[in-house]
């Protein structure tokens, strides 16, 4: 008897589901998020259990990895294009899981990319790279608002970058705007040691791929930006067309449109905002820098 499992997977619980090959449900429980509570309950099913389906949420490393490494055959759910029955008045998380079995089952599962243990490691240091990135940028404009408000005066994010803490105090008057001031420099000078850190041991950790060498050549797009496309990309050849790729970097317009005229617009989000970030960096840069551009 071959038999289907759907997992969906919350903060701190999921609901595990198991169903045959005739959509008869076999098991259905809430379970707490602990690696020996899901085996448990899915050991008397383990040798019919053709696959076993999880929700991509922000938390399903550790379920996902857990089961392959118990020679589970798992698939990631791609929830933005999963779409059920029209007309449903109710569902819930019950409902979810053997929904996910279900599409297993009649193997119309939209799935997402299953990334590989061993490299996303790299791939999420370079991420929190890009979370320290934004957070010195808004202290940069922060500080720079603050001056042009008070100053009358704008001054560079470069020369922001530069300044020193005993260099404001001859900037404001009050002893408060200093202060506001200095926790701004102080933070900027911290985040930006620690970004340079983080490139020093990506550089240390990885090389580019031979076919990601290419990316060197497009203007706007130096080592950092290289390692974060190579390593957000993974496997190229698991986009069937350049459409595709397009598409998952949010370069593709979402735009409905009927008689020329515009009806409104799709999912504009879906794909990898991480992608979509270095694109849009490496034409900023590309202006900027590159006199062809």
């Amino acid at each position: 008897m071959e038999a289907y499992a759907g997992i969906d997977l919350h903060s701190s619980n999921n609901y595990t589901a198991v169903i045959d090959n005739r959509d008869q449900r076999l098991y259905g429980k809430r379970l707490s998020n602990r690696m020996d509570a899901v085996l448990l309950a899915l050991d008397p099913f383990k040798e019919d259990l053709e696959g076993i389906v999880v929700e991509s949420t922000y938390n399903w490393y550790w379920l996902v990895d857990g089961l392959q490494e118990h020679g589970y055959k798992v698939h990631l759910a791609n929830p933005s294009a999963i779409k059920q029955y029209e007309g449903l008045k109710h569902t819930d998380d019950k409902w979810d899981s053997f929904w996910l079995a279900h599409m297993l089952r009649l193997n119309i599962l939209p799935e997402g990319y299953i990334y590989p243990k061993e490299e996303r490691p790299v791939r999420d240091l370079l991420r929190r790279r890009l979370l320290f990135v934004r957070h010195r940028t808004a202290h940069i404009l922060s500080l720079q608002s603050m001056i042009t408000r008070n100053l009358g005066i704008r001054m560079s994010g470069r020369a922001i970058k530069n300044l020193k803490e005993e260099d404001v105090e001859s900037l404001f008057d009050s002893p408060y705007l200093v202060l506001a001031a200095k926790n701004n420099i102080s933070t900027i000078h911290f985040l930006t040691e620690k970004i340079k850190g983080i490139e020093k041991e990506v550089k240390s950790l990885i090389k580019l791929c031979e076919e990601f060498k290419y990316l060197l050549t497009i203007p706007g797009i130096g080592d950092i930006l290289a390692f974060t496309i190579m390593l957000e990309v993974g496997d190229i050849n698991r986009f069937l067309k350049v459409g595709n790729y397009s598409s998952y970097c949010r370069c593709v317009k979402s735009e409905r449109l009927s008689n020329s005229k515009r009806k409104g617009e799709n999912n504009r989000k879906n794909g990898n905002r991480y992608l979509s970030w270095a694109y849009v960096e490496a034409a900023n840069f590309a202006i900027r820098f590159c006199p062809k551009a």
